[in-house]
């Protein structure tokens, strides 16, 4: 009977075999106490200061003097939201931060299309396609990738000088483009490297080129690290202040600049729970892009790190 059984199993459930899971147990074991305590922990360091910032910023200047940071506020206001969004200083300017949104968008989108796509495409030449001298082309990409972009700062502002996109939308996209690259090639190599190789090579049998290859075999299984380069390149060039500060010019200053320019200010009264509204509005886009494709970001991850 064991030997009709085994015999008679699916294929994929002997090539992949399911882990064995042990009976839950019943009572709190040290081990368990322990690690409940450390994720606790965990969890309390990291959101302590955002329930600061949050309760902060719904309440009055006469309240954040008066009271400890960690009460919560005893009426609620969305005062503070509405100016950091609308009316406060970020320079001469008190328009809010909503222009820097909105600049920070003009930003992001084709950077993170641009980065994706010819990364995408790089990394499936160099892991399924004899290239000639991928292997050094691919040393000199993680070399890039590698080398602190600030190295490269005063180089590149001559050179963009020069050209005449310096302190432009197309200048600063160039730049988030670039520096994104190394990375996209590498997480693509490693992921299209890990699938079945017969994929390939029967389309390459019924007549498929580079692209319809690409097109039709490669993209529809790219979703989980498609969704992981997103996530990448949202966080960081969201989050990048340096490069938009050097390279994006007057007119097209992301959020991250602007935000610097209302905490810092050195003018006036210190409005508090206005620097912690804007502060969470910077961050907001990422947090939501996170936390609505965090499954597939760990999908993609652990698919690229295993050979298939």
């Amino acid at each position: 009977m064991t030997a009709v059984a085994d015999t008679a199993a699916p294929a994929s459930s002997r090539a992949f075999p399911v882990a064995a899971r042990g009976p839950k147990p019943r009572h709190l074991t040290p081990g368990r106490i322990g690690l409940y305590t450390f994720l606790l922990v965990a969890a309390l360091f990291f959101l302590t200061p955002l329930y600061i910032m949050v309760v902060t910023s719904l309440k009055t200047m006469d309240e954040v003097r008066i009271s400890s940071i960690f009460a919560v506020p005893t009426a609620a206001s969305l005062e503070a939201w509405r100016t950091a969004w609308a009316s406060a200083c970020t320079g001469l300017a008190c328009n809010g931060i909503q222009t820097g949104f909105f600049n920070s968008l003009k930003i992001l989108i084709p950077s993170v299309v641009i980065s994706i796509a010819v990364g995408s495409v790089t990394g499936y030449a160099l892991s399924l396609w004899r290239v000639r001298s991928a292997n050094a082309l691919f040393a000199v990409l993680l070399l890039g990738a590698f080398i602190p972009y600030q190295v490269f700062i005063y180089p590149l502002v001559r050179m963009f000088s020069a050209i005449g996109i310096y302190g432009s939308l197309p200048g600063i996209i160039l730049i988030h483009t670039t520096f994104g690259l190394p990375v996209m090639t590498l997480l693509f190599r490693n992921y299209y490297g890990s699938l079945p190789a017969e994929l390939f090579k029967a389309a390459r049998v019924d007549g498929a080129g580079f692209w319809q290859i690409f097109a039709y075999v490669l993209l529809p299984m790219s979703t989980p690290i498609l969704v992981v380069a997103a996530i990448l390149q949202v966080t960081g060039i969201w989050n990048d202040f340096i490069l938009g500060l050097v390279f994006a010019g007057r007119e097209n200053l992301p959020m991250t600049v602007q935000l610097n320019n209302i905490v810092n200010s050195t003018q006036g009264e210190r409005l508090y729970n206005v620097n912690m509204a804007a502060t969470i509005l910077t961050a907001l886009l990422p947090l939501v892009v996170y936390f609505a494709s965090g499954r597939w970001f760990v999908r993609g991850i652990a698919a690229g790190s295993v050979k298939g």
